[in-house]
């Protein structure tokens, strides 16, 4: 069988999917500091603001049964990773101040309690669904994840340095899930 480029740019509908076309779509907890005033919102602010983001891994584990000197490996129990993503700092410090109070609301940091509202030992009063969609070149949705049950670990420094010209501050934050859909799988999302 002949492949011609011809036939390779046939295959490749709507010149490929692209990693700039995507957008995030976060949800935080009631009691989460809002400290936006461009009147977006933080949904909105989050969709603009999320610079990079990942689509979720997938993994099977396997386990091996032992039967005389050989082994059978049959599929285990699905393991889902952190999520991370890198966000632009606005003046505002918008969606870092959300991730600071989502997570002082989990577990403060003078009183080592819960506030807010948050019952740290009621999850569904601090998880939140996201979603993350792959766009085509037109804007249209082609794909989308909803990681349920989230949560940040971890908001990562921003590094301040008398040297950086002509950039603006990004910041990483660790979101932890308990599972994902996709709008092809589990008839959900």
């Amino acid at each position: 069988m002949s492949q011609r480029i011809d036939d390779f740019k046939a295959a490749l509908v709507g010149g490929g999917a692209r990693a700039n076309y995507f957008r995030v779509i976060p949800q935080f907890p009631g009691g989460v500091t809002n400290t936006d005033d461009t009147g977006l919102g933080l949904e909105q602010l989050g969709a603009f603001m999320i610079q990079t983001a990942g689509l979720p891994a997938s993994t099977l584990s396997e386990i091996a049964v032992p039967y005389k000197g050989r082994e059978l490996y049959v599929a285990g129990d699905r393991t889902f990773d952190v999520w991370n993503i890198t966000v632009l700092n606005d003046n505002n410090f918008a969606l870092r101040n959300a991730f600071e109070s989502w997570m002082n609301n989990i577990n403060s940091h003078v009183g080592n309690v819960s506030e807010n509202g948050i019952d740290a030992g009621d999850i569904n009063t601090y998880i939140q669904d996201w979603t993350v969609e792959q766009l085509n070149k037109a804007g249209d949705v082609v794909k989308s994840y909803t990681f349920r049950g989230c949560f940040p670990t971890g908001v990562d420094e921003i590094a301040l340095d008398f040297g950086s010209t002509d950039t603006i501050e990004t910041f990483g934050a660790t979101i932890r899930y308990q599972y994902w859909t996709s709008n092809t799988t589990d008839n959900v999302g």
